[in-house]
């Protein structure tokens, strides 16, 4: 893929980024800097999270299973010795939510009895002459000689192929793994939970590299704000807040008056599917 896109994987002076960090610095600067920056203390869990926080674990735990221990029942069980309580409202709803994830990986993987992830929550990463593009995907599947970058999705809303083709962070995962696994990288995949829907996308070259400036673009704004503010300038100027809906879940909301006046902050449980 190196050669395939034309890239010049030697630079002198990088920034180093996360599709994460370039997602909240376009979101809002504000929560960037208090997130990244300052290391704010942060709010308390959303069971949404916490829900798709199980799932990740669970499956994670079921490929590191020996192949012929990879059961929808062990899967099940893995829910249970990975299930966390964090956000619910109580007992019964935990019940009721630990119940659907249970069925959740025990159909997914189900289907797909016999694969053999080439990774499964592998770190890969991706240089240029201004970035070094980096992060952690769920699984990587072969297909022939070409890999797939397969991402969990366990929330309420649904997805369709057009989330696939517009996520930058899973264009930069397809760039990182063509790069660390050495072999071409350009379907992506958004593997949904909870319909058992999957949703995809095959990049070109175009697309790659277009997803690749614009993360150099974004890495560029950040660091010369934090280099400005390094060399002592005003905080509120180069790092201002942007209101979003999203403010009711921000998790540092509770340093930022502007995100608390704007969007009242929902109960912990709210983000579940009723």
């Amino acid at each position: 893929m190196t050669g395939q896109l034309g890239f010049d994987f030697v630079a002198p002076r990088l920034v180093k980024v996360t599709p994460s960090r370039l997602g909240t610095w376009r979101d809002c600067p504000r929560r960037y800097r208090l997130g990244y920056l300052d290391r704010t203390s942060r709010g308390g869990a959303w069971a949404s999270a916490t829900l798709g926080a199980v799932v990740h674990l669970a499956l994670r735990a079921y490929y590191a299973l020996p192949p012929a221990r990879r059961t929808p029942d062990a899967a099940a069980a893995l829910v249970d010795r990975n299930w966390n309580g964090e956000g619910f409202r109580d007992a019964a709803q935990q019940r009721e939510h630990r119940e659907r994830a249970r069925g959740w990986v025990a159909a997914y993987v189900a289907e797909r009895a016999g694969d053999e992830p080439l990774g499964v929550e592998q770190w890969v990463s991706v240089s240029t002459e201004r970035i070094v593009a980096e992060g952690r995907v769920d699984r990587i599947d072969a297909r022939g000689r070409e890999a797939v970058v397969v991402d969990y999705k366990t929330g309420r809303r649904p997805l369709t192929d057009d989330d696939a083709r517009t996520s930058e962070a899973l264009a930069l995962y397809a760039v990182a793994t063509a790069r660390t696994l050495r072999r071409p990288c350009s379907r992506v995949e958004l593997h949904h939970l909870p319909t058992g829907e999957v949703h995809a996308h095959e990049h070109d070259d175009a697309s790659l590299i277009a997803a690749v400036r614009r993360a150099e673009a974004t890495a560029g704004e950040l660091a010369a704000a934090t280099d400005a503010l390094a060399d002592g300038g005003d905080r509120e100027a180069l790092f201002p807040p942007v209101v979003s809906p999203s403010c009711g879940t921000c998790e540092v909301r509770r340093h930022c008056p502007e995100g608390r006046a704007a969007v009242p902050e929902p109960a912990p449980w709210d983000g579940l599917a009723p």
